[in-house]
């Protein structure tokens, strides 16, 4: 646009997305379908959820499949993003996680591990499991152990102390013969584990010489399969929307069709697993940050103190530009991984950088939430706003998925070159 044509007292305007160029138009009413979807159908569900009892929040009765059902309902598929073009599936993804986590995180991340059977299994070319277990079956992703947390997202040691000892796995596959059996459980941060339908698991391997976490396996199959149950769901602080419980396995007999990844793909599967979910939480997480500073600037405009609105004092304005600046970079962080990560002339995508995008976007939701309850002062301590609701959802996410501590450490030794030291000797 020429400079004539500008406002005779400029001042620009932000998009749904912030400071973005113009996105195509189909791209561009999907947002706002979903924007409407987070505002009207996940913010109040979501707050409803929150003030539940966890086995409230999970009864025939309850809201949450109220939700899910309304979720469905808007026809995003799986099959229809890997059918897509790789920047506009990049670019799509990004804003859908962006908004449902704008809606309400706890349900974002919920929708995210229901999907990840079927969007691993697609990864992989196994287009008979995504037809078996389509989008409307709910899906849980099990990796963590009670005595195994971020360890399980390094089977090959690239966190551990060089002294250290991983010590007997939690749960192992017996691969032997063609057959598979499945026993020990999976910790209390399973998401969806107590209502999930397909589980994507991953564990340790026994092809006769013992379980090695090294040489796992993933597998995809129905939770209605003899042997499997389950835990209570888990009572905790923030995301508590999202159900997360323990799974057990006794002695379950797994079909060799459900066999995802053997010992030999062991890694690649934990490193695209881990790339996609990464991502997955950093455009959640730039969408909790965007909806914290929007909340936090209708406010400032509507409290009066010093007999003004109190976006009139300094110090409120210079606090509301920092909300809105770090929103930004998380989210321009997300879509620039992504966008590089499904780029089809990349051999392999960056799980360093996903890293870069989880660990960002969680640490700024968790800064851009604290500051917008500033903002609000007492009134954001009262369960009657939002503000403080998403302060502790925001509080979850820099623990989930591994920890931020433990990704910067896995992400830094993917940076490590050894050529860089002494010409590599």
């Amino acid at each position: 646009m020429a400079v004539q044509d500008w406002n005779s007292v400029p001042t620009g305007s932000l998009t749904l997305s912030g400071a973005e160029a113009a996105l195509p138009d189909h791209i561009r009413d999907f947002q706002a379908t979903l924007r409407d979807f987070a505002l009207k159908v996940m913010r109040p569900i979501g707050q409803q959820l929150d003030k539940m009892s966890p086995e409230e929040a999970i009864a025939e009765d309850s809201p949450y499949w109220e939700f899910r059902q309304r979720y469905l309902d808007l026809g995003v598929r799986v099959e229809t993003l890997m059918e897509m073009e790789p920047n506009e599936a990049a670019l799509l993804f990004s804003i859908l996680f962006e908004e449902l986590g704008y809606g309400d995180s706890g349900l974002a991340i919920s929708v995210g591990a229901a999907i990840l059977p079927q969007w691993i299994s697609a990864k992989f070319g196994r287009m008979d499991l995504l037809e078996e277990f389509p989008d409307e079956k709910l899906g849980c992703w099990a990796i963590t152990e009670p005595d195994h947390g971020s360890d399980m997202l390094d089977p090959n040691g690239k966190v551990s102390h060089p002294t250290g000892n991983y010590g007997r796995p939690n749960c192992v596959a017996t691969l032997k013969d063609g057959s598979i059996t499945l026993n020990g459980q999976k910790s209390a941060w399973v998401s969806n584990g107590v209502i999930a339908e397909v589980c994507i698991l991953y564990c340790a391997a026994d092809t006769g010489d013992g379980p090695d976490p090294e040489k796992g396996c993933v597998l995809v199959f129905p939770t209605d399969l003899p042997g499997v149950s389950r835990g209570k769901p888990l009572d905790k602080l923030g995301q508590r929307a999202l159900c997360q419980g323990e799974l057990f396995f006794d002695n379950v007999n797994i079909p060799e069709k459900y066999l995802l990844a053997g010992p030999e793909d062991y890694l690649r599967a934990v490193y695209c697993i881990h790339t996609e979910a990464n991502a997955l939480m950093g455009a959640t997480f730039a969408g909790l940050a965007q909806a914290a500073a929007h909340l936090a600037h209708d406010y400032v405009h509507e409290r009066k103190q010093g007999g003004v609105p109190i976006i009139q004092h300094q110090s409120v304005k210079s606090r509301l530009f920092h909300l809105f600046r770090k929103t930004e970079m998380a989210r321009a962080l997300t879509r620039r991984v992504l966008a590089f990560n499904n780029d089809p002339t990349n051999l392999e995508p960056s799980l360093c950088s996903a890293m870069f995008a989880k660990t960002t976007s969680t640490q700024t939701a968790f800064e851009v939430t604290s500051d917008a309850l500033q903002l609000f002062g007492g009134n954001g301590l009262s369960r009657e706003y939002p503000i403080e609701k998403m302060l502790r959802d925001a509080r979850a996410s820099m623990i989930e998925d591994g920890c931020n501590e433990v990704l910067s450490i896995k992400g830094g030794s993917y940076l490590y070159d050894p050529e860089k030291i002494d010409g590599g000797r």
